[in-house]
């Protein structure tokens, strides 16, 4: 009898408390975040993962890496995801001009960010006529950005015989510029510089030029940023804090090893001109970029009349963003 007494008391004063704590500990926020690119330009999303910042938000959240844009976008309608980290393409505004509920929650990096890199035989955007363009899909960011460009060099894919191959993610698109498989493409900085480096043509940094876009940010549904906002909230918290720890020098070793990792460098030094980018790369203000929008809508709309219907203003939910503002997060 005294043994089953003494066994009570430890069940009690052990095991219970333990049970209590758990069931009193907020369980975590499933959340599932695609991209259709890897760069540094995805950076605050893999340091705030690696720093557990997410999870210091309430957040488990698991970032998918997808094939394409139609790919994510098809997720993203369907509720199999709740947040896509990427920019304003093809794929996105053809959805939302078929009906889907998507919009662009915030806006990370408002402008282009990367280099037009070729082959070292070609030295002028002009030459580009006839040649190859390496791009990620045919209707994701990278093909975009390569449009853009084209865009504001006067050159026209259809009438200069500019063709588009598909070739993947930013270190196959590197390494088919150095093999010859495509002329040229555009990379985000740590694969452009790396090119540069071995001797090909940078025909432009694209942060030095007036191209109005959207960059890299958020977007989810509508209806989910209306239904969840404790949710958003947690998120770009998360974001803006890996933001903020991506500027600290401090945390440069850190930071440059989580790049390293998602790139899938085998060291950490070739990940280092990808790190001064990202110091540098994020608004400090993460308002999504109506002017942005607009100027895709410009480009895509001249063949696609449902696209050209749609308003960059009606686009943008950013609700969640002026709360982080009232927060004093930015």
């Amino acid at each position: 009898m005294k043994t089953r007494s003494v066994y009570l008391f430890i069940l009690f004063f052990v095991f219970i408390p333990s049970f209590q704590a758990a069931e009193g500990a907020a369980p975590l926020n499933k959340i599932v975040m695609t991209s259709g690119s890897a760069s540094e330009r995805d950076g605050a999303v893999y340091v705030a993962q690696d720093q557990g910042l997410f999870r210091k938000h309430g957040v488990d959240l698991n970032f998918v890496q997808v094939r394409n844009g139609p790919v994510a976008m098809s997720a993203l309608s369907s509720g199999e995801t709740q947040f896509h980290w990427g920019s304003v393409s093809g794929a996105n505004l053809g959805a939302i001009a078929e009906g889907a509920d998507l919009v662009f929650v915030a806006g990370f990096i408002n402008r282009l960010s990367g280099m037009f890199v070729a082959n070292p035989k070609i030295k002028t955007p002009a030459e580009l006529k006839g040649k190859s363009l390496g791009v990620n899909s045919l209707s994701g960011g990278g093909w975009i950005f390569s449009m853009l460009m084209l865009d504001y060099w006067g050159l026209v894919p259809e009438r200069d015989k500019i063709q588009f191959r598909t070739l993947g993610e930013q270190a196959v698109m590197a390494q088919g510029v150095l093999n010859g498989t495509v002329d040229a493409s555009f990379l985000g900085y740590t694969f452009g510089k790396m090119l540069e480096g071995k001797g090909f043509t940078v025909l432009a940094d694209s942060e030095t030029l007036p191209i109005p876009y959207q960059g890299s940010g958020l977007m989810a549904r509508r209806s989910f940023v209306t239904s969840s906002p404790a949710a958003v909230d947690s998120v770009l918290r998360a974001l803006l804090d890996s933001v903020a720890f991506i500027r600290n020098p401090d945390n440069k070793s850190q930071v440059t090893k989580s790049l390293a990792k998602a790139l899938r460098f085998r060291r950490i030094e070739d990940a280092e001109d990808g790190y001064r980018t990202m110091v540098n790369l994020y608004e400090r203000k993460i308002y999504p970029s109506a002017d942005g929008i607009r100027n895709v809508i410009r480009l895509l709309g001249a063949n696609n009349e449902k696209i050209r219907r749609l308003k960059a203003e009606e686009l943008i939910e950013d609700s969640a963003v002026r709360r982080m503002e009232k927060e004093g997060r930015f």
